[in-house]
């Protein structure tokens, strides 16, 4: 089965292509590299350079026949979407319908989409399921949730078939030390303290020690991305047997404070990993976790590698890798 994985050298795509691999699929890669890695290409994929908006990378990439869909090519950002919207709407809104187009042209009806939390905004209750109300507080939210829309009307008037995948904070690296490359510009919580560790930034900036939390900082549901891996694999095959499309939350289900991971990664790292506490960023919600219990049913997933210290010794091997005299 061949299947083109979108921005394939990312973070959590190159970990979605691993897994491809390891289960034999003929997977091609596309990717414009501004965010991906070249340590995270493996020699047996074919690789294409360049973005899913252009037409000629979209014609290079269907003149062969491809059964399905991976799409990660998208700016990911929370705030920066609220200062840049026209680099959202240009390149995570008209990108993915150019791609969607091209599918649709081809004859290709599966495909898996890397959506997000994001969709819900602030939670009324929790854990959030896929039932709780959808009103993103960002415009990143806006632009997962407006394609899960679209997604909606391609199966009803096109017959194709998609699985939407919710997830919460992925982190984490391959456990067999595999994946090597790092997220460039990171801005997620763990990347961050990992930086901290090896001396590629001064310090760690909480934002907000007063919440109404045990420790006063924000509570986050936890992924690893190996468990994402797996999780997009297990929807690839749901919506080809069932012939029905998807959309599922993925997370750990299980909530760890800013404090409590800083605190982990010091005693894991054995650095200081200096921090200060500053003001609340806009539309940070104290709490968020997850429910999964659709996509225990239903894909019949369990995260294994999802643990607090999972996550972060991962991580730490990769950044001791990656900055050999931290």
């Amino acid at each position: 089965m061949r299947v083109l994985v979108t921005g394939g050298a990312g973070y959590i795509g190159s970990h979605i292509v691993l897994e491809l691999n390891r289960l034999n699929y003929d997977v091609l890669i596309v990717d414009d590299m501004e965010k991906g890695n070249e340590k995270n290409l493996f020699p047996q994929n074919e690789f294409i350079k360049g973005e899913i908006q252009d037409p000629n990378v979209l014609k290079k990439v269907f003149s062969k026949k491809v059964d399905a869909v991976f799409h990660f090519a998208a700016w990911k950002a929370a705030g920066e979407s609220m200062t840049d919207p026209e680099k959202y709407t240009l390149n995570n809104l008209n990108g993915t319908f150019q791609l969607l187009t091209a599918m649709v042209d081809s004859g290709c009806k599966n495909f898996i989409f890397s959506s997000s939390a994001a969709v819900y905004g602030a939670p009324q209750y929790l854990p959030i399921d896929e039932n709780h109300p959808l009103n993103p507080e960002n415009y990143y939210g806006y632009t997962k949730l407006c394609i899960e829309e679209n997604l909606k009307w391609y199966d009803k008037l096109r017959g194709l078939k998609f699985a939407a995948l919710r997830y919460f904070n992925a982190a984490g690296y391959d456990p067999q030390g595999r994946i090597l490359g790092l997220e460039r510009t990171p801005a997620n919580l763990l990347p961050i303290i990992m930086e901290v560790a090896v001396g590629a930034r001064e310090k760690l900036s909480i934002y907000g020690g007063d919440y109404d939390t045990p420790d006063g900082t924000c509570i986050r549901d936890y992924i690893h991305v190996s468990d994402l891996a797996r999780a997009h694999v297990l929807a690839l095959d749901y919506i080809l047997k069932q012939k029905e499309s998807l959309i599922v939350n993925l997370g750990s289900e299980s909530g760890y404070s800013v404090t409590e991971m800083t605190e982990l990664a010091r005693k894991i790292t054995g650095k200081p990993i200096l921090s200060d506490i500053v003001e609340r960023r806009l539309g940070d919600p104290a709490k968020l976790l997850a429910s999964s219990a659709k996509a225990r049913s239903l894909l019949n997933w369990e995260p294994e590698y999802s643990s607090a210290e999972s996550l972060i010794s991962s991580m730490w091997k990769v950044y001791k890798e990656n900055f050999p005299k931290s």
